[in-house]
């Protein structure tokens, strides 16, 4: 299993921001080029980027149709995107308007049976599982919702077996306590996923600072990490995170 660097852009309003722990009322501005932006990451070597559209992920509806076409057709980069997919047409429209895949979030915990019947139509390759979980205090992964304000009732342990026999190859897992703070990745938490399911391609999300953060995502296993932002903040350059991809393990 290869690793894939994904630099991460999250878009509210046509802007490019960040948010703390996904609180929309803690966002930080980092600019009004998501294009250029992603050239860019084309331009330094990047073969895949992660897109996010915040304002679909509030209210429902994917916005940001335009932008991924553009990236897709003039960047050459594969994009991995998501934000407020509700519905199978949400699916589809992604889809054919560029990505090369559809990241499934809240859907995927409130739902768990409809995006399997979607991993069963499009594809394992074509959907990204997106999982956002939090630690409770008897060490068990619980699955907020609801812009992770309610316990969804199933853990992480519990739900991502279903996913797995539905023919699921790509999860994207954020630690909600280490998101968008640069307290570095959950290496735990990675290492538990790979144990529950070797043959998954497991995204690490949130948190990472730096090369050796990359590194040791890496090094517990994980096939990708996105990177938001580090990179957006000029802590880490996307090319010595790109020279990772390369390295043994």
């Amino acid at each position: 299993m290869g690793f894939t660097v994904y630099p991460a852009l999250d878009i509210r309003d046509g802007r490019v921001v960040r948010l703390a722990q996904g609180d929309y009322a803690r966002e930080t501005h980092y600019g009004d080029d998501p294009l250029p932006r992603a050239a860019a990451f084309a331009e330094a070597g990047a073969r895949w980027m992660h897109l996010v559209d915040l304002d679909a992920a509030k209210a429902g509806g994917y916005t940001l149709s335009a932008l991924l076409g553009g990236i897709a057709r003039t960047t050459g980069l594969k994009v991995q995107t998501g934000g407020g997919v509700r519905c199978r047409d949400d699916v589809a429209r992604i889809l054919d308007a560029g990505a090369s895949r559809v990241v499934v979030g809240s859907l995927s915990v409130r739902e768990p049976e409809t995006v399997i019947a979607w991993l069963s139509e499009f594809g394992g390759e074509r959907i990204t599982v997106a999982l956002d979980t939090r630690q409770d205090e008897a060490g068990v992964w619980r699955l907020p919702v609801h812009g992770w304000t309610e316990d969804a009732g199933v853990s992480l342990d519990e739900l991502l077996p279903r996913f797995v026999a539905a023919g699921m190859r790509h999860l994207l897992c954020t630690d909600i306590a280490r998101d968008g703070m640069l307290s570095g990745p959950n290496l735990g938490l990675y290492a538990h996923l790979r144990a529950l399911a070797p043959g998954v391609a497991v995204q690490a999300s949130g948190g990472v600072r730096d090369g050796a953060d990359v590194a040791g995502a890496r090094q517990v296993g994980c096939a990708g990490a996105v990177l938001g932002r580090a990179l957006l903040e000029g802590r880490l350059q996307l090319a010595d995170a790109l020279a990772l991809e390369k390295q043994p393990c």
